[in-house]
């Protein structure tokens, strides 16, 4: 294969799925009202599809975030990932869900230092962590811990960091193509 084919791997449907992936598909229907494109596709692997989702769910529920800043931290992780789907889906989401004023949004999307000290000291950090991969200065952690976050804080970010590589990673490989919903959200770097 060279580096400008796309892999063929067609999403699956809750039809075609292995039975291992299925469970997951229908949990994910029953609470967005659809499958999104990434989970189809995810879903080809169960490893894949139950690791991310199961580590997803995990991040929102215990890491220890507000709804907005975990749209800060998933956006500035796709952000400096340049994943085109996640962008798209987590955009949405933070306009949709999780209450993130819209220049906050705008600024991580452009790239830009975010209007909120609190959440500009989040994307920073979480920036910092996917460019160095993980490697962060004294510095870096106390600009992180000033702003009003803790230690186990950090250990969430890790967390964020891993969920959206999965994703992250597989969307580039299969090009997921935006569901309608998020289309209106759509991003490139």
């Amino acid at each position: 294969m060279s580096n400008t084919e796309a892999i063929t791997l067609e999403p699956a449907t809750l039809d075609n799925a292995p039975d291992s992936s299925k469970e997951v598909l229908k949990e994910a229907k029953g609470n967005l009202g659809f499958i999104p494109n990434m989970y189809k596709y995810m879903a080809q692997n169960p490893s894949l599809l139950d690791s991310y989702y199961h580590a997803y769910n995990s991040f929102r529920e215990k890491a220890g975030f507000s709804p907005q800043e975990q749209e800060v931290i998933l956006l500035s992780i796709s952000y400096e990932n340049g994943c085109h789907y996640c962008m798209a889906a987590h955009s949405f989401l933070a306009e949709n869900a999780s209450n993130v004023p819209e220049d906050v949004t705008s600024a991580i999307r452009n790239g830009d230092l975010v209007p909120d000290t609190k959440l500009a000291a989040l994307s920073k950090f979480v920036r910092t962590m996917v460019v160095n991969r993980g490697e962060v200065s004294d510095e870096e952690l106390a600009n992180f811990l000033d702003a009003g976050y803790e230690e186990k804080h950090i250990l969430g970010v890790i967390t964020a960091i891993g969920v959206k590589t999965l994703s992250n990673y597989m969307n580039h490989v299969t090009k997921t193509p935006v569901d309608d919903v998020f289309e209106g959200h759509s991003w490139s770097k």
